[in-house]
């Protein structure tokens, strides 16, 4: 199990050009053809009541749009950003090696976004492609209420390997007003008032000298909320529809011991566990060369590689969302966001569009009927529903892959993942995560599967 810092949020999303899929199944031609050339539509209006913002770049209009500093639009099957003449060098020192290298890089800042929600929280996603000789640092500069700024808050440094940087977050960034918790941009004070209304997006792009290409990324964004402090949140409806996925069971308990300097080892390895059954659910793989550096004796190994594939040096451990749905994303067209949800209402949704999603909650064990454990802070899979709406997980906190399927009453899982406000084992009032999932999905998601999106609020 993983105990993340309070009040992050995770959700993926297949984004990356479900507009031009759209246009093109409408259209009848391809998606590529039918990517648009305009500028970026607005957002579409949220349904009442929902306190979610979702806003994401993936098309190759998007990519046109905002400030480029020696970045370049990419078209083709998946629109990027890429380096196209370097705006000039400069020396990273790794904080967590001690090594100094000199880079080209390049940035893109996005248009400004002006949020459907005045929100309290605010966490970035992006999918890219990283290879050897490259990665990529994600900024977000917020836009408070009274029209003053945050400063240009690091949420990663990112790359899908850790030969060339160690992938982390920055710990210590705050403006005496708003704070960067690990992945999650949240305001000091909410009950003041305080909101943050707006933002804005950098991406920097690195490369060693003299290289012909850099980096690729292909989408990149941001969800904000404002999710009201409760203990307890309102019943949703059953549909009355059984519907279950048959994603792969894995077992983190399995790994215990195993690579402890990824986050202490199997035990911890919740968020890389889940992420790496909805990766294979939809039919990617690690390749064989990936998994040479793990021990041959071992089961599962993929495991292991998404356990260190996700690794936050700086947070020391493997359980930072946007980390984890950006490592969905390096598998061929897959793309991964980080939201909310507002009820299982939601979930079902996206069940029935044959999309699975993890989603984090918080609990003691007389919290979760049969769970048989409680935790500060734990990811799972949620793999369907039953007739009566009861929630069909695959749990990885289980002793070994046979025992992962479970079914949680709908009502107490339905709490323990929507709150924000909880007493722990000791009684004390603590954090809850707000709804917050992951979602992986194609990066041309099909029709039943963009309106599925949308009636989330994701797209």
């Amino acid at each position: 199990m993983t105990a993340p810092t309070p009040r992050r949020a995770v959700l993926v999303a297949a984004l990356a050009v479900a507009t031009a899929a759209t246009a093109a199944t409408v259209s009848g031609g391809s998606a590529e053809a039918a990517a648009p050339s305009g500028p970026p539509a607005p957002p579409a209006p949220r349904g009442p009541g929902r306190p979610v913002d979702n806003r994401f770049w993936y098309s190759y209009a998007h990519w046109l749009a905002g400030t480029h500093q020696g970045t370049t639009a990419v078209g083709g099957a998946r629109p990027g950003l890429e380096i196209g003449t370097p705006l000039g060098r400069t020396e990273y020192a790794d904080p967590h090696t001690g090594k100094k290298s000199t880079w080209e890089y390049a940035t893109w800042t996005s248009p400004p976004h002006r949020s459907t929600v005045p929100a309290t929280e605010a966490i970035a996603s992006w999918n890219a492609r990283t290879p050897a000789g490259t990665w990529i640092q994600v900024e977000l500069c917020g836009t408070y209420a009274d029209g003053t700024h945050t400063p240009w808050y690091v949420m990663g440094r990112w790359a899908s390997g850790d030969r060339d940087i160690r992938r982390t977050s920055v710990d210590g960034q705050t403006d005496g007003r708003s704070t960067v918790w690990t992945d999650t941009l949240a305001v000091d004070a909410p009950a003041s008032g305080l909101r943050i209304t707006g933002w804005r997006l950098r991406l920097t792009l690195y490369r060693k000298p003299g290289a012909d290409r850099g980096p690729t990324v292909w989408l990149a964004g941001a969800m904000l909320s404002d999710v009201p402090d409760r203990f307890t949140v309102p019943a949703s409806t059953p549909s009355g529809q059984a519907h279950e996925l048959q994603v792969p069971r894995y077992s983190q308990e399995t790994h215990a011991g195993r690579y402890p300097e990824y986050d202490n080892g199997g035990e911890a390895w919740c968020s890389p566990t889940s992420s790496q059954m909805i990766i294979e659910f939809w039919g990617r793989k690690a390749s064989a060369t990936a998994l040479t550096w793990v021990d041959p004796k071992y089961a599962d190994p993929q495991i292991c590689h998404a356990a260190r594939s996700t690794y936050d040096a700086a947070y020391k451990g493997c359980g930072n969302w946007p980390f984890n749905a950006a490592y969905a994303a390096t598998y061929r067209q897959l793309a991964g966001v980080v939201t909310r949800l507002c009820s299982l209402t939601d979930l079902e949704t996206l069940i029935r569009a044959g999309i699975p999603a993890i989603t984090s909650q918080s609990f003691t064990p007389q919290e979760l009927t049969g769970a048989g454990y409680g935790t500060a802070g734990h990811l799972m899979t949620v793999i369907g529903f039953t007739a009566a709406g009861d929630v069909i997980a695959n749990d990885p906190n289980s002793p070994d892959n046979a025992a992962v399927r479970r079914v949680y009453k709908r009502r107490e899982f339905e709490n323990i993942w929507l709150r924000t406000k909880r007493h722990n084992a000791a009684g004390k009032v603590a954090s809850g995560t707000g709804g917050i999932c992951y979602l992986y999905a194609p990066a041309v998601p099909s029709v039943a599967q963009i309106v599925a999106l949308r009636a989330v609020g994701v797209l």
